[in-house]
This record gives structure tokens, sequence and C-alpha cells, in this order.
């Protein structure tokens, strides 16, 4: 059996570390790729913690990481229009095969899409599970539009500075909550207003809004129940954050709102628009730190602090 290197949580302690697995083996439809760069999501900390997605890990070490870019191995038959040698960037369906803190990935070829042009790897991996996330809930959810109020929390974050782009790209008035180290960046992405929460209350600010796009919860100074507060009668509060706020559905009645969960799926179809808007200028990726694949835990150490403007990228094999 052929192996791979990988960083893997050795077993249910969390504790991260290289290990050598099983390299995938390709099956109908999928593509093999050399994954040269890797994105870092809460969620793969999270899951680190005990929870996320650890209920769903049947064996150990279990490979974390959803978001990739790199270059097709095998492709599904030899017609097809993603050959050997394509770029490619997309997400894996962790847990239920091997995440991308590794070496290659076996996927549909339903979740991925041709690497943006004007993209580095180690750019494209920071997009797939942010952006798809963002394009998810302010676009098919909340369908963005102009004359609508957003509020954006963490606009600064992964999701969010996509999120504040798209609300923006498509004539949304966008409020956007960040730390002050952001406050002079948020308006670069399209923010019409933006809010320090570390300065002020936004219910204090924010005025009316239609939609909220809530990607704290109430994991921190009850951000998600205030945020009932500020939407109109029947407006929309759109949840990501796993685990965040368990009431959201009952609270949102409560307070005479309409609000949702929301779970992003790998969509080649939605990250082949999103290529476009990247190449085209019309949206941008930032990249915060670039760590190598060995100093991933170190990675997550700096996503859990908090304060990331835009992704955290591990770099996984050579370009």
């Amino acid at each position: 059996m052929m192996t791979m290197r990988a960083m893997g949580i050795a077993d249910d302690t969390g504790a991260l570390a290289p290990c050598d697995v099983p390299k995938p083996t390709k099956v109908n439809s999928e593509v093999l790729v050399r994954v040269v760069a890797a994105g870092v999501n809460p969620i793969d900390s999270k899951t680190r913690a005990g929870r996320g997605l650890t209920p769903a890990i049947t064996s150990w070490p279990a490979v974390l990481g959803f978001d990739f870019s790199g270059v097709v191995v095998e492709s599904p038959y030899e017609a097809h229009p993603l050959k050997p040698g394509t770029e490619v960037f997309g997400m894996t369906a962790f847990p239920r095969s091997c995440g991308s803190y590794a070496e290659y990935v076996s996927v549909s070829t339903l979740s991925v899409a041709r690497k943006p042009r004007s993209l580095s790897h180690l750019e494209a991996a920071a997009v797939p599970l942010a952006a798809l996330t963002a394009w998810g809930m302010v676009v098919d959810i909340a369908k963005a539009h102009e004359g609508q109020r957003v509020l954006i929390h963490a606009g600064s974050g992964g999701v969010g500075h996509f999120a504040v782009q798209f609300a923006a790209y498509f004539g949304a008035h966008v409020i956007a909550t960040g730390s002050t180290r952001n406050v002079g960046w948020l308006p670069e992405l399209g923010a019409a207003q933006v809010i320090d929460h570390t300065q002020a209350r936004f219910e204090d600010e924010a005025g009316t809004v239609d939609v909220v796009i809530d990607l704290v919860g109430n994991v921190h100074d009850d951000t998600g129940t205030r945020s009932l507060s500020v939407l109109r009668p029947g407006g929309l509060l759109i949840n990501a954050p796993t685990g965040s706020w368990p009431t959201v559905l009952d609270d949102a009645i409560e307070a005479g709102v309409r609000a949702t969960t929301y779970k992003v799926a790998p969509d080649g179809q939605a990250l082949n628009v999103i290529c476009r808007l990247l190449d085209s200028g019309d949206i941008h990726v930032n990249v915060d730190r670039v760590f190598e694949l060995v100093d991933a835990a170190a990675a997550h150490t700096l996503l859990d602090e908090g304060h990331t403007r835009g992704k955290i990228v591990l770099r996984v094999t050579d370009e």
C-alpha cells in the first residue's frame, strides 16, 4: 500500500502530529489531486478540540482539512476536461474521506473547479469553504440586492471578508463589525458602515437591518441574541458557526423574526462563478499567514485567537 505524508489528529486527545497514511485511490468520477496548499478553518480546530465533526470520525489518525488547491494527477477518464496537469481548487468530503492536510486528495469532480488564473495555489486554497459559505448565506439565502441593509458580524474573518464583498457586489448596504485593527480595511471590501466592536455596541450604531449574517453566535458577548434587536419585523438572521447558538430558532420566533442555520456544501459550479469574480478583480481573497504543513498546530493556535484578517493557509507541497 502506498502512503503519503499528512498531519492528523493522533487520537481523541486532539494531538495534531505528522503521520503517514494510505494514499487515496481515485474511484468512479473522482479526480486525484496533488495538494499544493490547504486552507485552515475554524471547524478544523473545533474538531481537534472534540467538538465540530468529531462524532463522525471513525478511525485515527484523522487527517483534517476541507480546502485545497493543487494539480490533477488522475482524471475520471481520458476525455475528461480536468486532465492530468490541470490546476484545480475545491473542498474535500472530510470526515467521510481524508482531509486536505495531506499530499493527495481524491474528490468528486462536482467538488472542484479550475483554479483562478490570477491566484497562486496558496491564495486559491484560502477560497473554497469560506467563499462558498459566504455565497450560500449572502446570495442563495439572503438574496443580497440593492436597497437591502445587511449587518455582517466578524466582517474581516475568513467567511466575513467574502460576505462583505458579495453583499456589496450585489448592491446591498453593508454594515460590518470588526476589531480596531480592521476598521480601516473593511471599507476597502465594500462596507458602507463599520462598527468597532471593541469601542461601541453594534445595536446602538447599526439602525434597523433586513438581514444579519451571523458569524459569531452567542459564544462571545451574546452577539447572536443582541442581533435580533436590530432586525426589522420579519427580518432574517443566518447563523453559520457550528454549535454557536443552539436556541437560535426559538429565540428568533420569540423576537418576531426569521432565522436559519447554514452548512456549506462542496459546489464546483458556484466555485466557477467565484473564480470569475476573482479573476475579474471584483472580489479579492486575503491570506493573513502561511504556515508549513508540519506547523498546522501553530496555525490553529493563531486562528483560535480570533484576530485573523482573511484566511490562514498551509503549504503542503511545492508548486
